[in-house]
């Protein structure tokens, strides 16, 4: 709805065309533990691609657990590598489309 008034200039208006849906408002990335505790978290603009503040958010949550769960926002050869190279292995589930893939 582009006429929404509540948080103008901070939230933000868009359209996810893979989902056909349109979006409105913030989006909260966080760590979490094994045991469910909030390590660190950030809330961003819902435009603001899953990806993006992973690695900060890592760098300051420093989670003992070096294996990361996240969803189809997460995947990424770039991303990956970035990851890898910290110390960190990403698992993120499969696309229908990707090699690997169950059809």
């Amino acid at each position: 709805n582009y006429r929404a008034k509540i948080f103008r200039g901070y939230a933000n208006i868009g359209y996810k065309a893979t989902k056909k849906i349109y979006f409105y408002g913030f989006k909260v990335h966080a760590i979490v533990s094994d045991d469910g505790s909030i390590l660190d978290y950030v809330v961003t603009k819902a435009s603001v691609h899953d990806a993006k503040e992973t690695v900060e958010l890592l760098e300051n949550a420093h989670p003992s657990n070096y294996y990361l769960l996240g969803d189809e926002g997460y995947l990424g050869k770039e991303l990956h590598q970035q990851l890898k190279q910290m110390g960190y292995e990403l698992w993120t589930p499969y696309r229908k489309n990707m090699t690997g893939a169950k059809k």
